[in-house]
């Protein structure tokens, strides 16, 4: 087999993990399916991942970058805070939920199945830190380019949306229904942005 660098094969291992949790669900997702997801030898994929928890770590890790990527692609953040709101959320409702059901389950899922682990709590209160630390930074990012500041502070304000956000989806994943899940989207905006109490610096 030829040499492949860790960083590489580290990529290759985890969007081989997100096929076969986004195909066979979380829990009966295993390392040797992964390695045959790969088309490695399963010493291969514990190498650079010595357990699945380790594993569910860099997809978690990687599911919040992509998040992170299309928040700040999709926003001038100099236009303010409130134009952040609006045009990220709907951007990320775009490329992440909208016909991306098994996508925002495989999310529950990973939630859910290191809550039901003893011993693997920790992992569930780092991946909605992650969202949040994710969502805070992007929020201040807003607000200081275009000299404001808002009456929450960031990472309150970050939770608020998390909350709001993952209600909508949980709504949509049992009933996908686009326009109503859009009208509803607006109403978190619109409920977000007046209570940040965004205003001049």
């Amino acid at each position: 087999m030829p040499y492949v660098e860790a960083s590489v094969r580290s990529r290759q291992f985890v969007a081989a993990a997100r096929e076969v949790m986004l195909r066979d669900g979380v829990a009966a997702t295993t390392l040797r399916a992964v390695a045959a997801e790969a088309g490695v030898p399963l010493g291969t994929l514990q190498y650079v991942f010595s357990s699945k928890e380790a594993l569910l770590r860099a997809v978690i890790e990687d599911v919040v970058e992509e998040i992170s990527t299309v928040l700040t692609g999709a926003v001038e953040l100099d236009r303010g805070l409130a134009h952040a709101i609006r045009q990220g959320l709907t951007s990320f409702w775009t490329s992440l939920v909208a016909d991306h059901v098994k996508l925002q389950l495989m999310q529950g899922e990973l939630l859910h199945y290191t809550l039901r682990r003893p011993g693997q709590e920790s992992l569930a209160r780092w991946q909605y830190g992650r969202y949040v630390d994710v969502l805070t930074d992007w929020c201040r990012e807003a607000a200081v380019r275009a000299g404001e500041t808002c009456a929450l502070s960031y990472d309150r304000l970050a939770r608020v949306m998390l909350a709001g956000v993952d209600g909508l989806i949980v709504q949509y994943v049992c009933d996908p229904d686009e326009e109503r899940a859009r009208a509803d989207l607006d109403t978190v905006v619109a409920m977000l942005i007046a209570t940040a109490g965004i205003r001049p610096a």
